[in-house]
C-alpha cells in the first residue's frame, strides 16, 4: 500500500481529556485518510492506539499515525502525568497502573461509534508503552487485534549504557524524591538534547521544526508541578517490574500473546539493548521481526516510513490468514 507524502512541519494531532479509571488521561485523534490511490470505497479501516515511552508524550505518534491513516484511525495516550494528563489520582505510576489506563482508553475506542466499531484495536508501544502493552495484550486480548512493539522495555538485569549509573538506586525508599529535585532542575534545552542523543540512533535526523516542537513540549511539561514525579516514579515503577517472577514476569506473559506481533528494534538503541530483539521476537507465539540499521531507541520518530510499512505488513500477513467465511 502506497504511503503519503510526510510533511516536515505536520504539527500534533488535536486530541482530548478521557475519562479513565481514578481520573482521566489526553488522547490525540489521527482520521482515517484512506488510500493515497483512489477514493477509499470499500478500502480497509481498522482502529490503532499509540502508548509513548518513559518520557515522551503522545505526540511522538505524529508522523507514524499519519501515514498509518491510509488504513488506521488512531488514536494516541498520553500516559498519566505524561503529556497533557494530569498525574492518577491514585495507584501510582506502576507498570499497572498504566497498563489499566491503557485498558480503559480501548475499551472507549472500541465502543466509538463509526466504522470498525465494536472491533479489536492494533496497539502499537514503544520502550515503557511497549512494555505496557504487552502487559494489555496479554490480559485483556479480547480488545487487541495486533500488538507492535517499538523497543520495548522487557526486563534486564544491568543498567543499559545510556542510562545514569544512579537509576537502580530509585529502587531504594526515599531516593525517588531526590530523582525528583535532580530532574527539576535540568533546563529545557538540556532535556531535549538528552533525549536526542540517547534515543536516536542519528541526532542529525532531528530536523529543526521537530527540535522546535520538542523544546516547546519541554517547556510546557515544565510548568506542570508533576512533571519530575511522573517521570521518576514511572522509571521507579519499571525497575520494579523487572523484579517480578512467575506469571506476573513480562517473559512468561509474552509467551501468552496469542495475537499476530511485530517487533521493531533500531540497531543503534542504547536504552533497550537491541540483543532482546531476536529473544522477545522468538518468545512471542506468532511474530514478525524487523531490525533497523542506524536507528535507536524510538523508531517512529526516527525512521517512520519503514516502521509504517512494517505495521501496514503486519496487517496483510494477518488479513491473509483470516479463515474466509463460505454462504450457505
Amino acid at each position: 500500500m502506497p504511503l503519503p507524502a510526510l510533511p516536515p512541519d505536520l504539527p500534533p494531532w488535536p486530541g482530548r481529556p478521557v475519562a479513565v479509571r481514578g481520573g482521566e488521561v489526553f488522547v490525540r485523534r489521527t482520521p482515517w485518510t484512506g488510500p493515497v490511490e483512489g477514493d477509499g470505497d470499500g478500502a480497509p479501516r481498522e482502529r490503532a492506539l499509540y502508548v509513548h515511552g518513559l518520557g515522551g508524550a503522545s505526540s511522538n505518534w505524529t508522523d507514524l499515525a499519519a501515514l498509518l491513516a491510509v488504513r488506521l484511525d488512531g488514536w494516541a495516550v498520553d500516559l498519566p502525568g505524561f503529556g497533557r494528563s494530569r498525574p492518577p489520582g491514585r495507584g501510582g505510576y506502576a507498570v499497572q497502573r498504566h497498563a489499566r489506563a491503557v485498558v480503559d482508553v480501548l475499551a472507549q475506542i472500541v465502543r466509538e461509534p463509526g466504522p470498525a466499531a465494536g472491533r479489536p484495536v492494533h496497539l502499537i508501544g514503544n520502550s515503557l508503552g511497549g512494555l505496557v502493552s504487552l502487559v494489555v495484550t496479554a490480559r485483556r486480548p479480547d480488545l487487541i487485534a495486533t500488538l507492535t512493539l517499538v523497543s520495548p522495555a522487557m526486563p534486564v538485569y544491568r543498567v543499559p549504557a545510556g542510562f545514569d549509573r544512579a537509576v537502580p538506586l530509585l529502587l531504594v525508599p526515599g531516593i525517588a524524591s531526590v530523582a525528583e529535585r535532580r530532574l527539576a532542575g535540568v533546563s529545557a534545552e538540556d532535556q531535549v538534547r538528552g533525549l536526542v542523543q540517547m534515543c536516536f540512533g542519528d541526532p542529525q535526523r532531528v530536523t529543526e521544526e521537530r527540535w522546535r516542537q520538542a523544546l516547546d513540549e519541554a517547556r510546557e511539561r515544565g510548568e506542570q508541578p508533576w512533571a519530575s514525579r511522573a517521570l521518576a516514579r514511572s522509571m521507579r515503577g519499571l525497575m520494579s517490574s523487572y523484579l517480578r517472577v512467575g506469571r506476573a514476569g513480562a517473559w512468561r506473559l509474552a509467551r501468552t500473546v496469542d495475537r499476530p506481533a511485530l517487533v521493531i528494534w533500531g540497531d543503534r538503541d542504547r536504552l533497550v539493548d537491541p540483543v532482546l530483539a531476536p529473544r522477545l521476537a522468538g518468545t512471542l507465539p506468532d511474530a514478525r521481526l524487523l531490525v533497523l540499521e542506524g536507528v535507536g531507541h524510538v523508531a517512529m520518530l526516527e525512521a517512520p516510513e519503514p516502521t509504517a510499512r512494517a505495521v501496514l505488513g503486519l496487517l496483510e500477513v494477518r488479513d491473509a490468514a483470516a479463515p474466509v467465511s463460505c454462504s450457505q
